[in-house]
């Protein structure tokens, strides 16, 4: 136990400076499940020579089955087809490039942590939508006139189109991690959380997806759980995890969550129980930097972007 301890505190240390590298080395424990039944494929995407991808933040899957990456690179969106062929890309640098979502009619939504924005753009590279202010930090306040995110880290969108900001990249003192619910044209509706660790506060408030009952399920990555919501912020429940819980993809099946620092992919039940893990840090097969972001795909394929390695990574059923 030492050993592997020791081996994952090297990890972590040895990860660059910008990954937000967790406050407490209890962080560093992974899951302990049965194995789950993937493995590493070959490839996840295939670029052509002369176009590059800097490290993924996130991917998503488009209604075609399209994967879309978004990269912290010179460009930022990139499309392939569903056998992972490059299509095209397009995009300007962001300052750090984090979540990304995709609506019904295809719009991708993505959050830059860096500049404290969220952007709405279209699949032919339009920008349809901003939130917030580049390079500015603060509170969401209507009643002060005050429109700023604090490092939008996650978006999720309901199926009637109302959009979840999830905020607050910075553990510890300072930062504002809460939820701010807007509508589909982008008019403010609601927000809740703020720092803490009681029932409806963050610490990292990393990730978010709707479940088929319509609650919000919340990533509260340094307090190590997710919380459960209503639509309008009503606390429903909790689910504490090991390791470093960083995003989650719910299917009709399965819950599949990525376990940042530790390393793992793991699969839930739809009530949030850990069923089985694969992965631990590493830059091998099957090994991560940070397990970040991750979708999976209609062919019940497993993408994970790992925002250390710069690797996307396919698992696929064995």
């Amino acid at each position: 136990m030492k050993r592997i301890f020791a081996t994952l505190v090297a990890v972590l240390l040895a990860a660059p400076l910008a990954a937000q590298r967790p406050s407490d080395p209890a962080l560093l424990i992974p899951e302990v499940a049965p194995e789950l039944d993937y493995v590493v494929a070959p490839s996840a995407v295939t670029l052509p020579a002369g176009v590059t991808m800097g490290a993924t933040a996130a991917v998503a899957f488009d209604a075609k089955g399209h994967i879309w990456v978004l990269a912290r690179g010179e460009t930022t969106f990139f499309e392939f087809d569903e056998n992972g062929t490059y299509l095209r890309s397009f995009g300007e640098r962001m300052t750090r490039a984090h979540g990304l979502r995709i609506d019904r009619e295809g719009n991708l939504w993505a959050t830059d942590v860096g500049a404290h924005t969220v952007m709405k753009v279209s699949p032919q590279g339009q920008v349809l939508m901003t939130l917030g202010t580049k390079g500015q930090a603060g509170m969401w306040d209507e009643a002060a006139g005050t429109r700023l995110f604090n490092q939008p880290n996650d978006i999720a969108i309901a199926p009637n189109g109302d959009v979840f900001v999830i905020q607050g990249h910075t553990p510890g003192p300072g930062g504002d991690a809460r939820v701010i619910k807007f509508d589909r044209t982008g008019k403010y509706l609601t927000q809740w959380g703020g720092k803490g660790n009681g029932p409806g506060q963050f610490q990292v408030a990393h990730g978010a997806a709707i479940d088929a009952k319509g609650l919000l399920w919340v990533v509260d990555r340094e307090n190590q759980r997710i919380q459960v919501f209503d639509q309008n912020g009503k606390y429903v429940r909790e689910m504490k995890y090991a390791g470093l819980p960083c995003a989650v993809d719910i299917g009709k099946q399965y819950v599949y969550m990525v376990n940042g620092f530790a390393g793992q992919l793991l699969r839930l039940d739809l009530n949030g129980k850990v069923l089985a893990a694969l992965g631990k840090p590493g830059k091998g097969p099957g090994e991560f930097g940070e397990a970040h972001f991750m979708a999976v795909s209609p062919k019940d394929e497993i993408y994970v972007a790992d925002s250390v390695n710069g690797a996307l990574v396919k698992f696929i059923k064995k």
